[in-house]
């Protein structure tokens, strides 16, 4: 699974009694991957300010993962391609070793081996700080990313819009590619040449009546220079005065005469438009892409230390003073969820005794406790679902 359930549960003064008593039980029965998620000595300050960080963490995790999603999403839109491309290009910037800072990872790899980014986020420094640090590094991420996909979306759509005039049938599809000059009776003050669509099953119908259509139509003047699936262009000479009466006639006979009129300046521009524009996208796709890769990696980071600190924040405020807890990320075994929460239940449930019993009765009323649908367990708990970034 690709669901992490991140916890924490007051430990001894090493910290081994709660990771040995939930690693032993859950891994004898294989119901989900353990390891120890290392959070660092934050400073505390005091606990009015934890309580009012504690929510503003809630909106900030939200928040940032709502940001990881969209840049994940749009690098599917800008790779168009598979699911298995996409995710190649989901990595952090890992944390093993200071050695290692620039070594791309994947992110569950990121995840069970978390290390916090001194550099970055200098933990002698308020929690409201660090917060604020990385609530202002995700801000900037998505005003960078709408302003970057607006550009790229524009040149994007500008090119799909004129790539759609070339791919429809030879009623409404651009002739820019088919036409020649020489198809054409240019700079004549009496005659004009008009293209006429004519279905496959009328070409010779075509052949025989298209010279009596009207007065006027030059002999042998037709010829097919396009055909598609349906019919085929054709071109047919005339004094312009007759042009009104042989359009009409020629609907009559299923013939469709095409409003255009040669213009070199005009199809040339709009070969040039169609090169710039594809010129334009492929220039801008490679560094576009990079920033995409970079700015996930900085925004999944930052996601994850937002996590261990509601981590720090929510089990200073459950399990009091001075700091005791181990932090433990747990992946649960699909097929043993229901199975893993019910263990992690009779493990935890001296934490709260209460919370406990709710959780075998769901029914069950809290006197003064309204946590709006909120998942709430004896230890503290958050959930990482790394499922939100698959693009399928």
């Amino acid at each position: 699974m690709s669901e992490f359930w991140l916890i924490s549960a007051p430990g001894d003064k090493t910290n081994l009694q709660a990771w040995e008593r939930m690693n032993t039980v859950t891994s004898k029965s294989n119901l989900s991957s353990n390891s120890k998620f290392h959070i660092p000595d934050l400073k505390v300050g005091t606990l009015d300010a934890l309580v009012g960080l504690s929510d503003e963490l809630g909106k900030l995790d939200s928040f940032a993962e709502s940001v990881i999603k969209k840049i994940a999403q749009y690098i599917g839109e800008v790779l168009e391609d598979s699911k298995d491309k996409v995710q190649e290009n989901l990595l952090a910037n890992g944390g093993l070793k200071d050695k290692m800072k620039c070594l791309q990872i994947d992110l569950i790899s990121y995840l069970t081996r978390f290390e916090w980014d001194m550099a970055k986020y200098p933990i002698k420094q308020p929690l409201k700080n660090i917060s604020e640090a990385l609530a202002k590094q995700v801000t900037q991420i998505e005003a960078d990313l709408k302003t970057r996909s607006a550009a790229y979306n524009n040149i994007k759509g500008n090119l799909q819009s004129l790539e759609k005039k070339t791919m429809g049938n030879l009623l409404t599809r651009t002739l820019a590619d088919i036409v020649h000059k020489e198809d054409f009776v240019l700079n004549s003050e009496y005659l004009i040449t008009l293209l006429v669509v004519v279905p496959k099953a009328s070409y010779l119908q075509w052949q025989k009546t298209y010279e009596s259509l009207s007065d006027m139509v030059v002999p042998r003047s037709t010829k097919m220079i396009a055909e598609d699936a349906e019919g085929g262009l054709f071109t047919v000479t005339l004094f312009r005065k007759v042009m009104d009466d042989f359009k009409a006639k020629a609907r009559e006979n299923r013939f469709m005469v095409r409003e255009f009129y040669y213009d070199e300046k005009e199809l040339k521009c709009e070969k040039e438009e169609l090169m710039k524009l594809a010129s334009d996208k492929k220039q801008q796709y490679g560094p576009l892409l990079r920033w995409l890769k970079v700015n996930f990696s900085e925004a999944f980071v930052a996601w994850i230390h937002v996590k261990a600190l509601r981590v720090f924040v929510e089990s200073v405020l459950r399990y009091g003073l001075p700091v005791n807890f181990q932090a433990m990320l747990l992946q649960p075994n699909r097929k043993s969820v229901k199975r893993l929460r019910d263990v992690l239940n009779v493990v935890f449930k001296h934490l709260d005794e209460v919370a406990a019993a709710s959780i075998m009765d769901p029914g069950m009323d809290i006197p003064g406790l309204q946590l709006s649908n909120q998942e709430y367990y004896p230890y503290v708990y958050f959930k990482i679902d790394l499922s939100i970034l698959d693009c399928s």
